[in-house]
């Protein structure tokens, strides 16, 4: 699981194929690139223990930098570029990363944020051209350090950003350990004694990479001497031309990823071979009971779902003979045990719905938030992800509800609290709620119904203003589409928002 190592077995063998322009990164390149990364990150001041941001898109260079900085011992934190400046600088300042790693296409934003976020000293860009002022070539600035692997290389870990109290998202922080660089991380171990992965495994990885699964993922894929083969983006039926081309064996989506698929006309999902696939692996989102039987029917009972969070205390898992027997499920615990408990912290029986519990799993904490950590542990130590569920008789998982509030669309977690912190700032706004909306594409759809101040403004007009206003401060996948009106929101005397009743009103 040492990068060099791999590299000293198959110089030559891709780690990473780009599916946009079909060139190939080996394995060599990528140990070479990434050890000079990773001793300029050195001779620039970062230690063990220090952090990193990577605001980089879906090119290979994104290896370089994740394999420098686990490779240095660093947290690092990939950045979803698609948020906007005041976002992304949030999450560059709130990790505390010493270096910004960014793509040339993201250039200007990289500049921007780094404006805002000046505690990121060492700045650089992975791309041709002139860098933006304040930043360095990423390949020219490492291009006099030796390729020879660094004595003493420890283990890094990503850190991952998720919801806060306050709506702002929360860094979710591991222990790092102070494990040989070559250790591997959980994961990387997990890939093979559950999916198989190996020296022989071509994984693709559609989805895009400052999100957790496809990180772990692609990296796990490289641990164990496979080939990544990287999408730039989605696309149903390049994603079809490509499992044939390539031959994949692996490949992870999330629910919405399959539903366009299977809404290929059937003589198009027929013209490609996809007898290949070993494992088809869906995650992040509930997906449709009879969507899932389709998919089992045309891939076969290759298709695995597994329920997780980025906190790292549980994993459920469900192989296609499993979930025919217990359609719906999610599986039963690969680690530690589930728990169903009521609001008063009692454990109920099989098949009664409560929130769900893991007992004798790893800790973790929410970053610069201590509040937001305690209350993801009861008193007996146990933690939660804040979901709704229900075991069955043999421990198997149903989903109640993913995390009341959370709005899952398209497999991305948006979070309500953010989007109705900026229309009650509109001063047309007397209040306003978001709530998710069943979208038969997407999975959840942003609903927001608004309270004006004047009730004789509502109407397009305001509407249309208020979903500019989101979209000047928020990234476009959370904004609603559309605006409801509505005369007084339901809210108990204490003021909460029975976000019930308006989920019960969804047109």
């Amino acid at each position: 699981m040492h990068l060099s190592r791999l590299a000293d077995h198959h110089p030559d063998k891709p780690a990473v194929l780009d599916a946009a322009t079909g060139a190939a990164t080996t394995y060599r390149e990528l140990d070479e690139a990434s050890v000079r990364l990773a001793r300029l990150l050195a001779d620039r001041g970062l230690a063990p223990g220090d952090h990193a941001a990577l605001l980089m898109d879906n090119t290979p260079g994104y290896f370089t930098a994740a394999w420098a900085c686990q490779r240095s011992g660093l947290y690092w934190t990939p950045v979803n570029h698609h948020l906007t400046t005041d976002e992304a600088a949030y999450i560059v300042r709130d990790c505390g990363a010493r270096a910004l790693l960014a793509s040339g296409a993201l250039a200007a934003a990289a500049r921007d944020v780094a404006d805002a976020a000046p505690g990121a000293a060492v700045r650089l860009i992975d791309g041709d051209g002139d860098p933006p002022d304040g930043f360095e070539n990423l390949r020219a600035a490492t291009a006099p350090y030796p390729a020879r692997e660094p004595e003493d290389e420890r283990e890094g870990s990503y850190m991952f950003y998720s919801s806060g109290t306050t709506g702002r998202p929360k860094g979710i922080l591991r222990d790092r350990g102070d494990e040989p660089f070559g250790t591997g991380l959980t994961l990387d171990r997990t890939l093979p004694a559950l999916f198989g992965f190996g020296a022989d495994t071509v994984y693709l990885s559609p989805a895009p990479l400052y999100h957790a699964a496809p990180t772990g993922w692609t990296l796990g894929t490289m641990r164990n001497g496979g080939t990544v083969v990287l999408m730039d983006r989605f696309d149903a039926e390049r994603t079809l031309e490509l499992i044939e081309r390539y031959r994949v064996t692996h490949v992870q989506f999330v629910p919405t990823m399959l539903l366009r698929m299977l809404k290929l006309p059937e003589e198009t999902r027929a013209r490609y071979d996809v007898s290949s696939l070993r494992a088809v692996v869906h995650a992040a989102a509930p997906c449709p009971v009879e969507a899932k039987r389709r998919v089992i029917e045309w891939f076969g009972p290759v298709v695995h779902e597994y329920y997780s969070g980025s906190e790292g205390n549980c994993f459920f898992l469900i192989d296609s003979a499993d979930w025919l027997a217990h359609p719906g499920s999610v599986g039963r615990a690969a680690f530690g045990e589930a728990h169903v408990l009521d609001d008063d912290g009692r454990e109920l029986p099989a098949g009664e719905v409560g929130t769900v519990w893991f007992a004798g799993v790893p800790p973790f904490e929410y970053h610069n938030d201590p509040g937001k950590t305690a209350g993801a542990f009861n008193d007996r130590g146990w933690s939660t992800l804040g979901d709704l569920g229900r075991l069955d008789g043999d421990g198997y998982l149903y989903l109640a509800d993913r995390r009341t509030d959370l709005i899952l669309s398209g497999g991305v977690n948006v979070y309500p609290r953010e989007i109705e912190d900026v229309l009650a700032v509109h001063p047309a706004v007397a209040d306003a709620a978001v709530v998710g909306a069943p979208d038969p594409d997407m999975g959840q759809r942003v609903r927001a119904v608004v309270q004006p101040a004047d009730p004789a403004a509502a109407g397009p007009a305001l509407a249309a203003e208020l979903i500019a206003h989101c979209r000047a401060r928020l990234a476009g996948y959370k904004c609603p589409r559309a605006i409801e009106f509505t005369g007084e929101l339901p809210r108990t005397p204490s003021g909460k928002l029975l976000r019930r009743l308006l989920a019960d009103s969804a047109p």
